[in-house]
């Protein structure tokens, strides 16, 4: 947060990086136009030197340490991604801080895990205990940051992880407040109530208007992912200059609506405030969308829950102005729509109702209008998650062939290569070599380094006890044969998996 604010405020010259769209509108154009260009060009530097894919690492690479890799968070990389998102954040890209603090600290409960040759599960038990932190620290939200941590990160409640998550949650929040004050993120001019009861079935259709808002942005950036790639494929881009690209266009978008760069906390709140009519609200909405699936679709780097927060509190206030001006008799505030809306789009894009509805009360310190929130956040998050899967970070991960969005059957699988369960030729339980030759021939076979992802639809298929196990070759003599994988073996391995898995989340 300190690194953010010091160099957007040495870049743009602001000393309130809050209120930064204001201080940008008095900016010469070319700077406003040229910064967030430059600050590409660094990032893309910084990406094709320090990953493999020139890709930024976020919140989908923790879930995936958490799940398939014991909680281990790649270093290199992800310190590359860290310095990518402090200059996106501070040139002007538009995105969130979030998504940096869950990479970052994961990457260090990665490190400490390693110096402790911590087991797969106090491995993730340091993840939560750190993203819980992190999260707490960066919002002032300690019960959020504890809940995101179990919901969104280890995806499962379990008691004996509750403790040290929330104690860490509770310390990075003390951190927080004595640092920067307590303080909530967002401050409202006035209390929200409700109307009445009979204005809740206003905040289910909210709730289903934001669970589509929700789905938008997530097909949004993932169109604009894909649209950049194929376009840097035929034009023979370099892959360092695809963030400079995506820069340039945001600054050009910001010459005329400079309420797009950066994180936006200045429209959000002005949006929970009611200064906006509502046309601005649509606008902004809409233009926010476009932004942040350039900034992610150009790899830039940042988080998308911030986003998330505006374009939510943004669709709020425009339903709540229509939804007040039909119906002024049994209306509240106009904000209280903002308010719902806000955490409602965040939470259909997280897939995390119950920590998304907390941090919302905390960034707001509006306590009052529970029964509002919680109805249209339940009602988004049920409509969004079934039109992606689950979640943003979890759709990432399906679109790489990471199925975690299905649960520990789905994903378990890809955990065991062949080579670690096959048995060699001439072991007793091994079948004879015949069989083995057949089964070559009718292309049953893996190699050492497939997983059993690829081979149990095999043993579906050919409703066979074995497949061969081969190295493939220029030969004449054909595949080399290794060993064979024995269904029993493979089902053994993926029993025990599941078993462990289910003892962890009900421990």
């Amino acid at each position: 947060m300190t690194g953010i604010e010091l160099l957007q405020t040495a870049l743009y010259g602001t000393d309130d990086p809050r209120r930064l769209h204001s201080f940008v509108e008095t900016l010469p154009w070319f700077w406003v136009l040229v910064l967030p260009a430059i600050g590409g060009l660094i990032v893309g530097i910084l990406l094709t030197r320090f990953t493999p894919d020139a890709r930024v690492r976020g919140p989908a690479e923790v879930i995936e340490a958490s799940a398939m890799k014991e909680g281990r968070v790649e270093r290199r990389a992800g310190l590359a991604s860290i310095a990518a998102s402090l200059i996106t954040l501070s040139s002007g890209g538009s995105s969130g801080r979030e998504g940096p603090v869950v990479h970052m600290t994961g990457m260090i409960a990665g490190w400490v895990s390693n110096r402790l040759n911590a087991d797969g599960v106090t491995g993730r038990d340091l993840l939560g205990c750190a993203v819980a932190a992190g999260v707490a620290a960066s919002f002032n939200a300690p019960l959020a940051g504890a809940l995101f941590a179990m919901e969104v990160v280890l995806r499962h409640f379990s008691v004996h992880a509750f403790a040290p998550i929330a104690i860490a949650a509770a310390s990075g929040s003390v951190i927080s407040r004595t640092s920067f004050g307590d303080v909530t993120e967002f401050a409202l001019r006035e209390t929200n109530t409700l109307g009445f009861y009979a204005e809740l079935p206003a905040f289910v259709l909210l709730g289903l208007v934001s669970g589509l808002v929700a789905v938008t942005l997530m097909r949004s950036v993932f169109l604009a992912e894909d649209a950049a790639t194929a376009m840097q494929a035929r034009l023979s881009l370099p892959p360092v200059l695809r963030p400079a690209v995506s820069g340039l266009l945001l600054g050009a978008l910001a010459l005329g609506f400079p309420h797009i760069i950066g994180v936006g906390y200045e429209t959000t709140s002005a949006a929970l405030s009611g200064d906006l009519v509502l046309h601005e609200a649509v606008v902004f909405a809409v233009l926010k969308v476009i932004a942040v699936s350039i900034t992610m679709g150009g790899r830039m780097g940042g988080g998308i829950f911030s986003p998330a927060l505006m374009v939510g509190a943004l669709t709020g206030l425009a339903f709540g102005s229509i939804a007040t001006g039909v119906f002024p008799e049994m209306s509240g505030s106009e904000t209280l729509y903002a308010l719902a809306g806000m955490g409602a789009v965040a939470a259909g894009v997280l897939g995390a109702p119950i920590s998304t509805t907390l941090i919302v009360f905390e960034l707001t310190g509006d306590w009052q209008t529970g029964l509002a929130v919680m109805v249209a956040v339940s009602i988004s998050t049920s409509l969004s998650s079934r039109l992606v899967d689950r979640s943003f970070f979890l759709t990432q991960l399906e679109r790489r062939g990471i199925h975690l969005a299905a649960g520990p059957q789905a994903y378990l699988l890809a955990m065991f290569k062949v080579s670690s369960v096959m048995k060699s030729p001439d072991h007793p339980k091994a079948p004879s070599e015949d069989r083995v030759r057949r089964a070559v021939n009718e292309a049953l076979f893996v190699a050492p380094g497939d997983t059993l992802e690829k081979a149990m639809p095999l043993f579906e298929r050919s409703n066979g006890d074995f497949l061969a196990v081969v190295r493939l070759g220029d030969g004449a003599d054909g595949p080399e044969v290794l060993g064979v994988l024995l269904h029993v073996d493979a089902l053994r391995v993926f029993n025990r998996a599941l078993a462990a898995t289910a003892a962890e989340e009900h421990s």
